[in-house]
């Protein structure tokens, strides 16, 4: 077979191929956006119908856009209760709840992953299985708990008990695994403490999955609802969910201003998830789930 001939060959295969692979990508992608379209078409209607007048949320025949654009829903949600203060007692302790689940999984698992004791694995296990209890189970003995200690309607009630959990434990101690321990060794070596190899050797490389530690434990913090409903009996330390709660009274829901204080609220966590995109993408694509 000549070279010519050879070419003719393979320049239609090549095109076939191109072809193929075109296709595929188109439909990755067509696939792609048809899932992103399912999950925030919820997102799209919360806010077209935090624009409608009250009369037209539940009108016989949907449409996103009502007789009026109403843009003073969002101004009477508002005021009508003080969602401000509510949105930023949430902004608040899920800050403050964020940052100590953070430093209580750093150290349980770097405890975890690198110390050696006796019965370490038997612990972390029984550590790890108390994931498998709801917080229904837990809110009756927490709540005994903070009534005896006095913390009953206060930031500190709301913050501590769920900071000591053992998903970020599990999750951090398994990218623990994955660093080489001659990291560690040669900063011990060179005199450095454990406290200081872990914040300078060890912590540096774990930028990621801290970054969806913090973003889990924010809108964890952020969405709660069944345990600041307990917890909590004033209106200044209530956080958005019970804020949200307050547009329905004894005469019904105003859904319109639920929706717009619905779709206020959603702003602080989209704009954590956008300040730690990259960070989130990379830990996630890393996975955690190695070790050694």
């Amino acid at each position: 077979m000549t070279s010519e001939t050879a070419t003719r060959v393979v320049r239609p295969r090549m095109r076939r191929a191109q072809r193929v692979q075109a296709a595929k990508t188109w439909g990755n992608t067509l696939a792609v956006a048809i899932v992103a379209l399912i999950f925030t078409f919820p997102f799209i209607w919360m806010f077209f119908t935090a624009l409608k007048p009250e009369s037209e949320v539940f009108s016989p025949t949907p449409s996103f856009i009502g007789s009026e654009i109403k843009w003073s829903n969002f101004s009477d949600a508002w005021t009508l209760v003080p969602f401000g203060r509510f949105i930023f007692n949430g902004f608040f302790v899920s800050i403050m709840g964020a940052l100590l689940s953070i430093i209580v999984a750093v150290l349980s698992a770097y405890a975890f992953s690198r110390l050696r004791f006796k019965y370490r694995d038997r612990i972390f296990l029984l550590y790890v299985l108390t994931l498998v209890l709801p917080q229904e189970v837990l809110v009756v003995p927490l709540f005994i708990m903070m009534n005896q200690l006095g913390l009953v309607d206060s930031y500190a009630a709301l913050i501590i008990p769920f900071a000591f959990t053992a998903f970020g434990t599990f999750l951090l101690r398994q990218f623990f695994l994955t660093i080489p321990i001659e990291f560690e060794e040669a900063a011990l070596i060179d005199g450095a403490s454990r406290f200081r190899t872990l914040w300078s050797v060890l912590l540096p490389q774990l930028k990621a999955p801290l970054s969806v530690l913090a973003v889990f434990s924010f809108i964890g913090y952020y969405n709660s609802y069944l345990w600041p409903l307990i917890i909590i009996n004033s209106q200044e330390l209530a956080t958005v969910p019970l804020g949200l709660q307050m547009f329905t009274g004894e005469h019904g829901t105003q859904w319109s201003l639920m929706m717009a204080a619905a779709t206020l609220a959603v702003i602080p966590s989209l704009i954590i998830v956008a300040v730690l995109q990259r960070q989130l993408i990379k830990g996630v694509a890393l996975g955690g789930f190695g070790g050694r």
